[in-house]
């Protein structure tokens, strides 16, 4: 068995549990301890709680009840379940709003918000980090040697910002840092445009509805500081645990493509990556689009800590009740999405919540135990069943996957893609172009990172950079140098446009990567959506590619300097000019689409290049649509990961391996069968596919 790269020698398993908010309960005592039953009859070992419990641990300022708390990690050492504790500052507790209300944050209105919700604080207010730090010191004190706590959850899915004095006065300082000088920053922001130049630091806003909002640096900058403020608190929490309780890791949860934190910038300060994953399923015709999307998510969050497992920290065991419409998993849906992100590296399932509030926002909220309190009911016997698989997959715990495969998909350069006011201001669809370079891999089985332009680029045979609107300075020549040992490069249109403060490179486009693609971009056209242009493959530079494709949306008129094309527009005044692509260069090469293809073409662009370039797939078959294969392996053997994310019966052929199913340890044959929604899991001999995990 695999030691997991949590730095947790407490257990080494698949975790299972929820979130757990007892102190909604505490005047239900007989709920708690039925809690403990279903607990171990869903096969549950961990739960995560304090999240929200800053009220009930200090109900007036400096008086601290403790006690239900003891009691209740008491009784989960007793029965052989762990704990994640929180720190509960995502929730301020309504005395220190009353007492403190700088504590609040201030919209981009200027407009102080009143007591609510969560997240409601300034990560800057010198009183919120002192109560912080005091709440954070006696946990760590009382609970930092308990023997069911096996790590901190740092507060919950950080997001939002604040706007007041005190964060004014640290963007400021922050600017000063960066820049130095007022020359410094307006010549990055530009600010002679519009006569909007700074002479003075106090001058400097936060950008706000009715102020400042077309200096694109200063908005970018903003949200760097929001990003470097979060982090900063980060490291304030977390201080007193790291130095009361230092053998305990320390994470905080993220959110799906979460686009209000750059959340790369915590890889060095989280002890391991976790994230809460609520998909709609069963929202749209194709499931396995959504499935794909799902995947993408998965492969960032692994990739943040340079491929090793995460946890799958919330998911819903049942339906959520915030989503435009709450539908059913449907059978089968929740043992194939939970082993979805064990498939993809995760070494936990977990749920939020528990049990369902009785009252307030999330009453209805799918949880494990529902409001009629027993365990006879289809999504207990989804969530036991989860439990009992997971039991089973301990050879799998620490185990991962490098992948040949990596994509750029880039916050800062998300963040710039979508204010440039550029070509197309009813929208660019910068996520969704990411998508669709990521599912021929999902669809043919071929395992992908999902990296930001600072990562190392060298594990890979090929790296896809869709819409790298900013090149961040020396990222230009690290690609460079990555196509010239022989790596495979793709590029598109609305590339290498600005630099990191969003000003334009001046000697033609695509600026820094013009020497690796060979090309220059004259113009580029914005098109209705009810405008439609073509492309047609001209050369069999990439071998097996042929036809004539749909291209909409942005169309780059370019210049061959050393590339040659492979595919030319069909329509319009530049028919006939180059639309797709190859340079040479040094041992490699890169490739250039000019405009955004329709999802035929990324198909079989991306299929014929695969084969073209000797990427591997995890099985060597044709998969049914709608289902995919991912891996894990420990330098020994692979763990193969066969999920069906289609309401048919599917058949898959298996390639030349031997396998044997995980669960059952008896050979699989010619072919598997799977189920509507189903997932198999078998194993073989560890090919070429993969190593374990640098662990820790």
């Amino acid at each position: 068995m695999a030691t997991s790269h949590l730095p947790v020698t407490k257990i080494a398993h698949m975790l299972h549990g929820a979130d757990y908010n007892p102190e909604q309960w505490l005047q239900y005592p007989d709920i708690l301890h039925e809690d403990i039953r279903l607990m171990k009859h869903a096969v549950c070992n961990v739960m995560s709680v304090g999240i929200f419990s800053w009220s009930s641990l200090e109900p007036e300022e400096g008086v601290f009840t403790f006690e239900w708390m003891d009691r209740l990690l008491d009784s989960f050492a007793e029965n052989g379940i762990y704990a994640f504790l929180a720190t509960p500052s995502g929730a301020r507790p309504a005395w220190m709003s009353s007492k403190y209300p700088e504590v609040l944050r201030v919209e981009a209105n200027r407009v102080r918000n009143l007591h609510g919700f969560r997240h409601n604080h300034c990560f800057t207010s010198p009183v919120y980090r002192e109560k912080t730090a005091i709440i954070n010191r006696k946990l760590a004190e009382r609970y930092g040697a308990h023997p069911a706590v096996i790590g901190w959850h740092i507060s919950n899915e950080f997001g939002g910002e604040c706007h007041c004095a005190y964060c004014q006065n640290a963007f400021r300082n922050w600017l000063k840092q960066k820049y130095g000088s007022l020359d410094a920053l307006n010549h990055a922001w530009w600010t002679t445009f519009w006569s909007h130049t700074y002479t003075d630091w106090l001058q400097i806003e936060s950008p706000a509805p009715h102020g400042e909002t077309q200096v694109h640096g200063l908005v970018l900058d903003w949200r760097r500081f929001v990003t470097d403020q979060t982090l900063d608190f980060y490291k304030h929490e977390i201080k007193p645990l790291k130095e009361l309780a230092p053998h305990l890791p320390v994470t905080t949860n993220f959110m799906e493509a979460f686009e209000g934190l750059n959340y790369w910038k915590f890889a060095d300060v989280i002890d391991f990556v976790c994230w809460d994953s609520y998909p709609t399923w069963h929202g749209t015709k194709d499931e396995h689009d959504l499935a794909a999307w799902v995947g993408l998510n998965h492969d960032m969050f692994r990739s943040i800590k340079g491929g090793k497992p995460f946890l799958l920290m919330e998911s819903t065991p049942s339906q959520t009740n915030w989503q435009p419409v709450s539908k059913l998993k449907r059978p089968g849906m929740h043992m194939l999405s939970s082993m979805q992100a064990v498939a993809h590296g995760s070494d936990s399932v977990q749920y939020f919540q528990w049990r369902k509030s009785r009252g307030s926002s999330e009453k209805f909220h799918g949880a494990v135990i529902d409001h009629a309190g027993h365990e006879h009911t289809r999504v207990f016997r989804d969530v036991s069943e989860v439990g009992q698989v997971l039991a089973q997959l301990d050879d799998i715990v620490g185990t991962t996957v490098h992948p040949q495969v990596a994509i750029i998909f880039d916050t800062e350069n998300r963040w710039a893609v979508k204010q440039a006011q550029g070509p197309r201001n009813i929208g660019v669809n910068y996520e969704e172009t990411v998508r669709m370079h990521y599912k021929p891999f999902w669809d043919m089985g071929i395992p992908v990172n999902v990296i930001d332009m600072d990562c190392d680029f060298s594990p890979y045979k090929l790296l896809i950079a869709p819409m790298l609107y900013m090149v961040r300075p020396g990222v230009g020549e690290r690609i460079e140098r990555f196509i010239e040992n022989g790596g495979i490069f793709v590029s598109t249109y609305w590339s290498s446009i600005v630099d990191e403060n969003d000003l334009c490179f001046l000697g033609g486009f695509p600026g820094p990567l013009r020497k690796a693609l060979g090309i220059w971009s004259e113009e580029l056209e914005g098109l209705h959506d009810r405008d439609a242009n073509t492309i047609r493959i001209t050369s069999g530079s990439i071998s097996g590619l042929k036809g004539e494709f749909e291209v909409r949306e942005m169309c780059d008129l370019i210049h061959l300097e050393t590339a040659e094309a492979i595919a030319e527009y069909g329509h319009d005044f530049y028919a006939g000019r180059p639309a797709l692509t190859v340079n040479r260069l040094g041992k490699g090469r890169a490739y250039y689409l000019a405009a955004r293809a329709e999802k035929p073409f990324y198909h079989d662009f991306y299929r014929s290049l695969a084969a073209q370039e000797g990427i591997s797939r995890v099985l060597d078959t044709e998969l049914p649509q709608g289902v995919t294969v991912q891996l894990r392996t420990d330098g020994v053997q692979d763990f193969v990961f066969v999920l069906n994310f289609t309401d048919r019966h599917q058949i898959v052929q298996l390639d030349g391996h031997e396998y044997t199913y995980v669960l059952g340890d008896v050979a699989a044959h010619q072919s598997i069968e799977l189920q509507a929604y189903g997932v198999v899991i078998l194993k073989r001999q560890k090919t070429e596919y993969g190593i374990r995990s640098m662990l820790q």
